[in-house]
């Protein structure tokens, strides 16, 4: 079994794997109750997990690609209209520092906070801006 994302919210998460499994792609979320009773926990285990077999990973990184990239494509920058947007993990102490203890316990790096950014303007937001509904 592989992970192919984290999350660190079940709705996000649900609408992916309902998604992927509309598809044909057999995955499921692990650690989705633990995080969703306790979301304080999220960053210790590393979120809820969206996970799938060994043999159909590839496919299914494509399937997550694809829809990724027509969700961004349909959001437009409230700053200058661009559809060129990023995820990035947010610079802050709180990811510095899970990095660091990351790093020192060989363990799996997940970024506490990220942020969407314009790569045109370079307008920073929490929440990937609306999608157009033309």
């Amino acid at each position: 079994m592989v992970v192919l994302r984290a999350f660190d919210n079940y709705f996000l998460a649900n609408i992916i794997l309902t998604k992927l499994r509309d598809a044909g792609i057999e995955c499921y979320l692990k650690d989705e109750y633990m995080v969703t009773i306790d979301p304080i926990l999220s960053n210790a285990i590393g979120g809820i997990k969206l996970v799938v077999k060994k043999e159909i990973e590839e496919e299914a990184r494509a399937m997550l690609y694809t829809f990724d990239n027509e969700y961004k494509e349909n959001s437009t920058c409230p700053n200058c209209g661009s559809h060129d947007i990023v995820l990035l993990p947010k610079q802050s102490m709180e990811n510095m520092i899970t990095a660091v203890a990351s790093w020192l316990f060989s363990t799996y790096a997940v970024s506490a906070e990220n942020i969407y950014k314009c790569k045109h303007c370079g307008f920073e937001s929490e929440e990937l801006p609306e999608t157009n509904r033309n």
